[in-house]
């Protein structure tokens, strides 16, 4: 059996794509992870310029999202503002300042994930 992406996901994570956009998220790359780990289906990776943009490009993820009917089930990092992780389930958002995402270099440690097109 292989495993197919959930189109809940994909469609959380195509939303949530456009929302940190127009908050300028940086950047923005999203990972099909499901074939490598049960964490999630995607990991959607951007970057803010500061703690201020972090905490707007959350902020207005969560409220708009919540406002879809999508409820994160767990935030991290939030306060610091360094690197903030929102969990959705089949979808995990990972919003970084530029040396946090220096540093952690997901986009490397998840090389592995075919990353999704997001040209279309």
């Amino acid at each position: 059996m292989t495993w197919e992406p959930d189109s809940g996901s994909r469609h959380l994570a195509l939303k949530a794509i456009k929302l940190a956009t127009e908050k300028k998220a940086q950047d923005m790359r999203l990972l099909e992870v499901g074939k490598t780990t049960i964490i999630a289906d995607y990991f959607l990776i951007g970057t803010g310029a500061t703690a201020v943009q972090v905490h707007a490009i959350c902020d207005h993820l969560t409220e708009n999202l919540k406002k879809a009917g999508y409820h994160a089930s767990r935030i991290e990092g939030y306060r610091e503002g360094w690197w903030v992780v929102l969990d959705y389930g089949g979808l995990v958002i990972h919003i970084f300042q530029p040396e946090a995402r220096d540093f952690y270099d997901l986009d490397r440690l998840w090389s592995e994930a075919p990353r999704v097109n997001l040209e279309n």
